[in-house]
């Protein structure tokens, strides 16, 4: 029997050959310059089996930076960049959105001249440090935007949108999980303010709705997903009324009509504690549009929440590291590849760790 990971589905006017989603994942290829380049549509061509790629986090501005060598979208030669990755990826009959990204507290100011990286309110991340230009370096405490300076935020994300589309990406989502900037926002533990952007899930929610707006006045909004993690600690989140705060969230963005919502509702890397996890099933409830899981899935769980009804769709990330033909192994019962070593996930050495991870031997 077909492994319902392998069915087609049908994401708003998209068709998919299979429910299987290539995670972003970070890996550090793009150079000083974040120029997106040769080796990275290899890379991405290598894994175009998948029903979708979702790409690594691409900053939407300078503004949006904090991590070496990841790519952006945001000048014309990151644009043509992209397209090498989209030609390649459709020219082996794959489909991929953008993850549009902006990184807000979690940055330093050695990325941005000097200044201050910029947050919902001037709280600084708890932990051991950021790699920067300079080296690791003491999180800072990031600088309030001020609300006048909101608006071009989103004015950011809008042409970072109309920049992926330009760039042949068959749709973006809007990353707003993870401890960065959006999920900064939406969480009552990094939003302090006192304007109409903080205060209440209502108004927490607020700068998330106005991105999904303009992104979507850029592109059908069929062709717009939006990533949330509730149950995660990275980058130091996790909020007393994280629940009520996701849930509320959801509930807002099925109105819009979404070409999905992708969750981090697994723990597998780490859960913040603060009450029962948001499931699944709870999302399930409030909101209606096409659902991405993810966060530790094997095929085995995966099947399981497309046969339950509670997912459409399930990404994986690791997995895809080592295993450019994740789809084939799940479809031909091969055992995946050893996992990659952590030391090449974020190392630009090229192709080593990268792209050399051959395909399973057929026969």
């Amino acid at each position: 029997m077909s492994s319902p990971l392998l069915q087609p589905f049908q994401l708003r006017d998209l068709s998919l050959p299979n429910r299987i989603v290539m995670a972003p994942l970070t890996r550090s290829r793009s150079g000083a310059a974040r120029i997106p380049n040769a080796l990275m549509a290899e890379y991405y061509a290598q894994r175009s089996s998948a029903g979708l790629i979702v790409s690594e986090a691409t900053t939407i501005s300078e503004q949006a930076n904090g991590w070496l060598e990841s790519p952006g979208i945001y000048t014309d030669a990151m644009t043509d960049g992209w397209r090498l990755t989209t030609d390649a990826v459709h020219a082996r009959g794959g489909r991929i959105f953008l993850q549009l990204w902006h990184m807000g507290r979690a940055s330093h100011s050695s990325f941005h001249g000097g200044r201050l990286p910029v947050s919902a309110s001037a709280i600084a991340i708890a932990g051991d440090g950021i790699h920067t230009p300079q080296g690791k370096q003491p999180y800072e405490t990031p600088r309030a935007l001020d609300t006048a300076e909101i608006p071009e935020v989103v004015a950011d994300y809008a042409r970072a949108a109309a920049r992926a589309r330009s760039a042949g990406f068959d749709g973006v989502e809007i990353h707003a999980a993870n401890g960065y900037l959006l999920d900064q926002f939406l969480q009552s533990k990094t939003n302090h303010r006192t304007d109409r952007y903080g205060g209440s899930v209502e108004n927490r929610f607020r700068l998330l709705a106005e991105v999904v707006e303009a992104v979507s006045a850029a592109w059908p909004v069929g062709r717009v997903g939006v990533r949330l993690a509730p149950n995660g600690g990275f980058n130091d989140m996790g909020s007393p009324d994280f629940r009520e705060q996701f849930l509320f969230v959801a509930e807002q963005l099925d109105a819009f009509g979404l070409a999905y919502l992708h969750v981090m509702d697994g723990l597998a890397f780490g859960f913040h504690k603060l009450g029962e996890p948001v499931t699944l099933a709870d999302f399930r409830s409030v909101f209606r549009g096409p659902l991405v899981g993810n966060c530790g899935y094997t095929q085995a769980s995966a099947e399981a929440a497309i046969t339950s009804g509670l997912a459409d769709l399930i990404a994986f990330g690791r997995p895809y590291i080592s295993n450019p033909d994740l789809v084939e192994r799940f479809a031909n019962g091969w055992p995946l590849a050893q996992p990659a070593d952590m030391a090449s996930w974020y190392s630009p050495t090229g192709a080593a760790g990268y792209t050399d991870f051959p395909p399973h031997p057929v026969g």
